[in-house]
């Protein structure tokens, strides 16, 4: 078994553009990068706000890959894997593609490769790719138990580990973004503006259930692609005479720093793999109320750190939203059961132990 300081790896990702898999590559790279004497974190396609966010103690490259196969790209990631002497890549997502591409060329490079897609038993056409490259894995990561049987059922690695998502602790950010309306009657969604992530229901909801009136706000903080989704949503807070109360910020960076600014975090998504927004949600002491999809009900359990809701019942949401007023003191207690559930079992120091225990193995 390698010993750790012997350990030396990067995280690989498309692009640094704020998501879930994007902000987890950063974090473990900043994380492990107090405990190795190399880490790095390479990102093929396209750079992002993410980037600013990246530690100075952590190595990094941009390879401007243009195509699926860019034999430039290939061959500067070669260098900069030698250069720094690289054991392992661990690839996130999608970049498993381009991580074989250069075990091909570089044998005695390890892949760990670690999926965040919840979605992915319904993504026949994609997978089939995936379980066919799999052979050149050294190890699977899953951020769901559901991904962890998917994976052991359908990919040529036994080595299968679900690994839970975590929230680094005093993350990168500067402190600049303000939040409107009143303070203690704050609901917050922190998901990029598309499909998946159902922000037309939250916004039905709250305007359903009138909370508007009692001085509620609603604020959406994530990517705004100005887009048919987005422009639906404007038009809906228009049409439902909300422009006072629904506010949209666009992509954030000082995430903590604006739910700090919060009182209850809402996730409304079709899916999800394990959302790393509910671990942010639980650290800054967020009354939470999530749909009951992918990983979301391990970590909000009904009366005990939250509530989940069924997608199909918004009437249920809408009543959820309707007794926030008349169940602060609860709400509290449940706020603060999260934020205990969360830094005992979803702490950085546990999750990178783990890592770095598979990767010695």
């Amino acid at each position: 078994m390698k010993s750790v300081q012997d350990i030396r790896v990067v995280q690989l990702i498309d692009s640094l553009e704020p998501g879930g898999a994007e902000r987890m590559a950063v974090t473990i790279a900043n994380t492990i990068g107090k405990e190795l004497k190399f880490s790095g974190i390479v990102v093929t396609r396209l750079e992002g706000s993410l980037k600013e966010t990246i530690s100075s103690k952590v190595n990094y490259l941009f390879l401007r890959k243009k195509r699926a196969v860019d034999i430039y790209a290939l061959l500067r990631f070669r260098k900069f894997l030698k250069k720094n002497r690289v054991t392992i890549i661990h690839a996130h997502g999608s970049s498993y593609f381009f991580a074989v591409l250069l075990k091909i060329i570089l044998p005695s490079i390890k892949i760990f490769w670690h999926d965040h897609y919840g979605n992915r038993l319904k993504s026949t056409n994609s997978n089939n790719i995936i379980k066919l490259v799999s052979i050149f894995f050294s190890g699977v990561f899953t951020v769901n138990l559901e991904l962890q049987k998917w994976a052991l059922q359908n990919l040529k690695t036994s080595n299968v580990f679900f690994l839970p998502n975590y929230v680094e602790e005093n993350p990168i950010e500067q402190k600049c973004t303000i939040l409107k309306g009143e303070k203690g009657k704050r609901i917050v969604v922190v998901a990029n503006l598309r499909t998946p992530k159902n922000h037309h229901l939250a916004l039905s909801a709250f305007s359903k259930s009138k909370i508007a009136s009692l001085g509620w706000t609603l604020h959406f903080i994530g990517k705004d692609n100005y887009d048919s989704y987005s422009k639906d949503l404007k038009d809906k807070i228009t049409n439902d005479n909300l422009i006072n109360s629904v506010f949209i910020y666009g992509s954030c960076l000082d995430v903590q720093h604006i739910l700090n600014q919060c009182d209850v975090g809402l996730l409304t998504s079709t899916y999800e793999g394990f959302p790393v927004t509910l671990l942010e949600y639980g650290r800054a002491n967020l009354f939470v109320i999530a749909s009951n999809v992918g990983y979301c009900n391990q970590i909000i359990r009904n009366a005990e750190t939250g509530i989940c809701f069924e997608l199909n019942k918004e009437n249920e949401l809408e009543s959820i939203l309707k007794s926030l007023a008349e169940n602060v003191t609860e709400n509290k207690i449940l706020a603060q059961q999260l934020n205990d559930f969360v830094n005992e079992n979803y702490s950085a120091k546990v999750v990178i132990k783990k890592i770095l225990s598979i990767y010695q193995k």
